[in-house]
């Protein structure tokens, strides 16, 4: 069981959710491969409107057109753990924001198969 107390980093990516990476969404990509190298998490967050260094205000109003609402994906683990990530980042994302905060872990508890004492 992964254990996540302390100081810790938190990587935080803000894509657009229409971004690819071999026509796969790249929010799937990059959890998957957050996932993959072992990090203690990641999450996904859907922005309901927002702008970025285009400086197009994209929203998820009725009338609007706009189809690439603002995605962020979150990631928090040791900062040795998220460094090692980031070359994974310079190869997925070509447009976007990649941001590093120092964080304080309170509490880091799975449920189900992955709770402590949990076997399986």
């Amino acid at each position: 069981m992964t254990r996540l107390t302390g100081s810790a980093l938190r990587l935080t990516v803000f894509i657009g959710e229409g971004d690819v990476w071999h026509h796969k969404p790249l929010y799937s990509e990059i959890v998957h491969r957050a996932h993959a190298a072992g990090l203690a998490g990641a999450s996904v967050f859907h922005g309901v409107e927002g702008f970025g260094a285009s400086s197009r205000v994209h929203t998820s109003r009725l009338l609007s057109l706009s189809e690439d609402l603002p995605v962020a994906i979150i990631i928090v683990d040791s900062a040795e753990r998220v460094r090692a990530f980031l070359p994974q980042l310079d190869e997925l994302v070509s447009e976007g924001l990649v941001i590093l905060d120092d964080v304080e872990v309170i509490r880091y508890v799975g449920r189900g198969r992955y709770a402590e004492g949990a076997t399986g």
